[in-house]
């Protein structure tokens, strides 16, 4: 997979985009969360607010991984569209789970992923060095341990029943809604931040990079605070375990559970991705 990590976090958006599509077409509104359409037109709508979160988080990221090798200015130029058209997802309200029906607000973020896609789809990361790859791997692993009820959720089933899997995870109406959770989302960002930190050396702007850097050790702390809010609250609380909750973080705010989220941001940066910038 030597360089082609660009291209792997694409494939691996795009076959969740289609999962969504194929759910949200076929299982009825009322089985689903906080959408209200039905059939193809909900499929499209749900996949539509999806390019926005969170595709359009990683298709920022990508953008600024490849900018410094794109041959000339127009498409440098295209670049830096694309990560303005996809920068709307920040603002509150853009992306509610709430109400996740797609809205003309969410078009221009879906169009910042197609030009993105455009643009660094093919490109490779041209880099042969790559620190820090167990941790990578050892993080990767556990976020696709609590990935199994969000990914059958994706497919519109449930785990019971099936082998292994429904003896451990507790999934069903009560647990696990069908359709695309945020935990989900978590561990996409935390599988896309873990790989692209891998290209980060191939940037050769230096400024560059160290933004890059501190966006990726974000996104990877956000995909964490994501995977564990859901996770905790689906398997541990909903079983009776305990009262407590993990407060979530899927919007900024003022809270304890956020400044925890920057601070571990912070030592990744610091402890990690800073030294990769030593390394171009």
């Amino acid at each position: 997979m030597r360089g082609r990590e660009p291209l792997f976090v694409w494939i691996l958006f795009g076959l969740v985009t289609v999962e969504i599509l194929v759910t949200y077409s076929r299982v009825p509104a009322n089985e689903l969360y906080h959408v209200s359409r039905s059939g193809l037109a909900g499929g499209a709508s749900r996949a539509l607010v999806f390019l926005n979160f969170s595709t359009a988080l990683v298709a920022i990221a990508l953008v600024a991984l490849v900018y410094t090798q794109l041959p000339n200015r127009a498409l440098r130029a295209l670049a830096v569209v694309a990560a303005l058209l996809c920068a709307p997802v920040f603002w509150p309200g853009v992306v509610s789970q709430a109400d996740l029906d797609a809205r003309w607000v969410n078009a221009p973020a879906a169009v910042g992923v197609a030009l993105a896609l455009s643009l660094t789809g093919s490109m490779h990361a041209r880099v042969n060095a790559h620190r820090g790859d167990r941790v990578r791997l050892a993080l990767g692993v556990l976020a696709l341990l609590a990935a199994p009820p969000w990914l059958a959720a994706d497919l519109g089933f449930f785990l019971n029943g099936v082998p292994v899997l429904g003896s451990i995870y507790e999934t069903g109406p009560h647990f696990v809604h069908h359709g695309h959770h945020h935990g989900m989302d978590g561990v996409l960002l935390v599988l896309a931040a873990l790989l692209l930190s891998r290209a980060l050396p191939a940037i050769r702007a230096r400024a560059l990079r160290l933004v890059t850097a501190a966006y990726l050790a974000l996104m990877l702390s956000y995909g964490i605070g994501n995977v564990a809010n859901d996770f905790w609250l689906e398997q541990v609380v909903k079983r009776g375990w305990t009262g407590w909750a993990i407060p979530s973080v899927l919007e900024p705010g003022l809270t304890w559970a956020w400044a925890v989220l920057i601070a571990g941001a912070a030592a990744v940066w610091l402890l990690w991705f800073r030294d990769l910038l030593e390394t171009a």
